[in-house]
């Protein structure tokens, strides 16, 4: 006697416990495609006994949840950047089955750019791509694979050449390239075109463990809720709409001839590094600096610091500054931009750790630290600043002071000092220095000996350390630390 016994995959969750509501049902509309895909993909992993070797990346798109189901490695990441990330993981991780899962608004509009070059250069990687004609977690807007004519909630009197221009035949454009081994594809419509979707899916993931190079998967799926049909219906709409515009078979397959197409895992030793970069024994120095021995006090040490104020002020500069020091006094350093809107008058912050320890994350939600140079930077930022923490800002520009009693406040006219000594371009350098002489953080020598060697000019030098200097003595003149801060 025997028993056939039918379950789950065991690279799905038995249970979908990540997922608010019923933890047995999946999130995707009824009749969509993403859940027999998702089966497929569970069933190759299985299949090649790499559950515990995967790593899926999702970005943005109705598959932003399959962290929801897939009991393997995950990293969500942004709108059409799931290429570059992966790409990332597969050369960290070469032994790894890295997977990219994608939408046709993300891969083709939004990535484009991204699968373009990644493909180009035939990374090692599986991209499954899930083309369903329109935006579909979004509210159906057009994609670039919007069919001519197709109604979407972008295009309500249809997709018109001369205004959106052709469909676009995303597998047909990357075939064209060199790198790509392997691209296919396959339909979600009928108990045929899933059979072979299967065969599609983990030939795929096949060709990357025996590192034959990039494979893509196109997957015409059906999307009932952005198409406003029935389960039914949207499998006939794929049959009678999509195949003829997107026809189903193999690109490209040249994978018999791309063996050994993984790429080595690069051991980099920190001497190595210093080869490359023509890093000498004398520029070098190893050493692990302490705060033992220093005059910093306590409350000082291992700085979190938050530098903000208009685009074209200096502050991301400031902080590669700081962490260059930092760097060379021997500190674990991060340094972090956030780079929005930024310009001349527009606004820009960046993060700077340095630190004893090792630095978890650049990110700093909770600075000890706050050097604002204008007023939307103070308002933003200094609520954020700890208890017992530091504020600086440039009184020239900010007229209002913090009001936080919990902190250390220390206003520095930098601007007008910076312009009463040649420039107002050095009012972020003048920051420095107040911040320096208040600390005692950083010492001034390796400051200067930093801005020597990032600056050619004399004079520009000259001119930096007059401003080191007239921040020190704003700092010593116009703060005296209370006994508590020096605990």
């Amino acid at each position: 006697m025997y028993a056939k016994s039918f379950q789950r995959p065991k690279s799905l969750f038995g249970e979908f416990s990540r997922k608010s509501g019923d933890h047995l049902t999946t999130h995707y509309c009824p009749g969509c495609g993403h859940g027999n895909l998702h089966k497929y993909i569970a069933e190759a992993i299985d299949e090649l006994g790499m559950q515990d070797r995967t790593v899926l990346v999702n970005p943005v798109g109705c598959s932003v949840f399959a962290y929801y189901y897939f009991d393997v490695g995950n990293i969500q990441v942004p709108h059409g950047r799931a290429p570059a990330a992966a790409t990332a993981v597969k050369r960290a991780l070469p032994d790894s089955l890295v997977i990219s899962y994608q939408g046709d608004g993300d891969l083709a509009a939004i990535g484009g750019n991204e699968i373009l070059h990644c493909a180009n250069r035939g990374e090692n990687i599986t991209v499954f791509f899930v083309n369903n004609a329109i935006y579909g977690m979004t509210g159906g807007q057009m994609a670039p694979t919007t069919l001519l004519g197709q109604r979407t909630s972008t295009s309500p009197t249809g997709r018109q050449i001369l205004e959106e221009g052709f469909p676009m035949h995303v597998s047909e454009l990357l075939a064209s390239l060199e790198g790509p081994s392997y691209i296919e594809r396959v339909g979600l419509f009928d108990n045929k075109s899933r059979m072979r979707a299967r065969k599609a899916v983990k030939k795929g993931l096949q060709n990357q463990i025996e590192g034959r190079g990039f494979s893509l998967i196109e997957v015409l799926s059906p999307c009932p809720t952005g198409w406003g049909l029935t389960p039914t219906d949207a499998c006939n709409w794929v049959k009678e709409n999509l195949l003829p515009v997107f026809p189903l078979g193999v690109i490209k397959d040249v994978t018999a001839d791309r063996e050994n197409w993984n790429r080595r895992r690069l051991e980099v030793t920190p001497e190595r590094v210093a080869e490359v970069l023509g890093i000498t024994h004398a520029t070098a120095e190893k050493r692990t600096a302490t705060w033992t021995d220093s005059n910093v006090a306590t409350c000082y040490r291992d700085p979190r610091i938050k530098l903000a104020g208009f685009g074209g002020q200096g502050v991301l500069f400031l902080g590669k500054l700081l962490a260059e020091v930092g760097m060379r006094e021997g500190f674990n350093v991060s340094w972090l931009p956030s780079y929005g809107p930024e310009m001349r008058g527009g606004t820009a912050n960046c993060a700077v750790n340095i630190s004893t320890l090792p630095v978890g994350s650049p990110l700093i939600s909770d600075p000890s630290v706050l050097i604002a140079t204008n007023r939307p930077s103070l308002d933003k930022f200094a609520p954020e600043v700890v208890s017992g923490g530091v504020i600086l800002y440039d009184s020239s520009l900010i007229d209002t002071a913090p009001t936080r009693d919990d902190v250390e406040v220390l206003a520095v006219p930098a601007t007008a000092i910076a312009d009463s000594i040649g420039s107002p371009k050095v009012a972020n350098i003048v920051m420095l220095g107040a911040y320096i002489g208040l600390t005692n953080v950083l010492p001034k020598e390796r400051v200067v000996a930093v801005i020597e060697s990032m600056t050619k000019k004399k004079a520009l030098v000259e001119l930096n350390i007059k401003a080191i200097d007239a921040g020190i003595e704003h700092a010593s003149k116009a703060h005296v630390a209370e006994d508590s801060w020096a605990v």
